[in-house]
This record gives C-alpha cells, structure tokens and sequence, in this order.
C-alpha cells in the first residue's frame, strides 16, 4: 500500500477535482459540437472542426500561452470575467480545470461525433411521426443510442485532463496547493534531491487511474452498447 505524504495527497485530490470539474463542464459542449459536426453542414465546418482538434497536435506550451493571453487577467476574456463577476483563472484551480478542459475537449468530441454518425436515422424519424417534437426525440432517442460514445468521451476527456501538464503549468503555474496537479507535482520531486521515491508514488498512481479510465470507458460502453442497441 502507498503511503503519500501531506502534499502529495493535495496534489492527487487536486487533480481529481481538477479533472471533474474541466470534464463536467465540457460535456454539454461536446454534445453539441459532436451534434453538430455529426448532423449539419455549414460553412466554414472544416476549419471549426480544425479548431477543436487543435490542442492534439499544438505543443501543449502554445496552448497554455494562448489561454494565457485570453484569459488572463489582462486579455479580452479574463480581465472582462474579472471586471464583471470576479472570476480569476491565471494562477488558479480554475484556470488548471480550463486547460484541462481545452486539452481533453478533442477526445471527447471525437467518439460522440461518431456515435451520432452511426444512429440510425429512421428511428429519430419514427419518434417524429409518432407526435414528439424535436427537442424530445433528441433526449429520448438520440441521446440514449448515443450514450456508448458519450460515456467513452466523458471518461477519455476525464483521463486526459487528470494527466494534462504542459498548458496547465504554462498557464497556471506550479503552485502547490492551489494549481500543483498530479502531473506538476512529479515534475517538481524530480527536481529535489531524494524525489525519485515520491515521484515514483505519483507515477504509480497516474498509471492506475488513468488505466482505470480507460477500462471503465471500455466496460461501460459495451454495457451500454448492449441496453440500447440489443448487441
């Protein structure tokens, strides 16, 4: 059994609070851009599909700087948030749960796009034809059949932002207690003489959870998969 220091256990719970919060708050927005990229054509989707897909092949450091000049107290996003309703992001938790957001928002997007892609459209249009509007058949219908590829995104956006680094400590900085993630906190004891054993915890615990994840995704696909498609 693992037996983690004071400050190794902040930087777990931090991260671990960090990663649902970035997660939770992406889910509705991958809903919609995968909705959208899976069931309309408009201009300029190719480059809005580039955009979102853009912090997988950015080095994380470019996105963390872009968050940074935008969101910073000073950029047009967070000195309007800071002016108005005194939301801080540079230098925050919050800020690390937006970078974390941003990082893990491509691989949701990815597999609720391709589940939508895949529904059969007539029974959306059987739904219709029996009086259900459209707002009913997407949460009746659309959203169940759905649900493999939203559980695998959710879990997939979940794994990545607990493992995110490079835009968060670029953006937020390496504060312990306040933006010391899981990730940041193995930088640092590899930094400090007689690290290497607390690292080794944390490394240990990374590939556990993040395993975890990805199992989890795998298993509750597949249930899913199996309720609402019969398969």
């Amino acid at each position: 059994m693992l037996h983690l220091s004071a400050a190794e256990w902040t930087a777990l719970k931090l991260s671990l609070r960090i990663a649902v919060v970035a997660t939770a708050w992406a889910i509705p927005f991958g809903v919609l851009i995968g909705w959208l990229f899976a069931r309309k054509n408009f201009w300029g989707k190719t480059i809005l599909d580039g955009l979102v897909h853009l912090p997988l092949v950015l080095p994380p450091v470019v996105t963390g700087y872009l968050l940074l000049i935008w969101f910073g107290r000073k950029g047009p996003i967070g000195g309007f948030l800071h002016d108005y309703f005194g939301i801080v992001f540079a230098f925050r938790w919050t800020g690390a749960a937006l970078a974390a957001g941003v990082m893990g928002f491509p691989l949701m997007v990815r597999p609720i796009r391709l589940a939508l892609e895949t529904i059969d459209r007539r029974l959306e249009d059987a739904a219709a034809t029996l009086g259900a509007n459209s707002i009913l058949v997407f949460f009746t219908v659309t959203l169940p059949l759905a649900l493999p590829g939203i559980i695998a995104g959710v879990l997939l956006c979940f794994a990545r932002a607990l493992g995110e680094f490079g835009a968060t400590i670029t953006f937020v900085s390496n504060i312990p207690g306040e933006t010391q993630t899981l990730s940041a906190a193995i930088y640092t004891f590899l930094q400090i003489p007689d690290g290497e054993a607390p690292a080794a915890r944390m490394v240990v615990i990374a590939i556990v959870l993040a395993l975890g994840a990805l199992v989890a995704a795998e298993w509750l696909g597949r249930r899913a998969t199996t309720r609402f498609h019969g398969e």
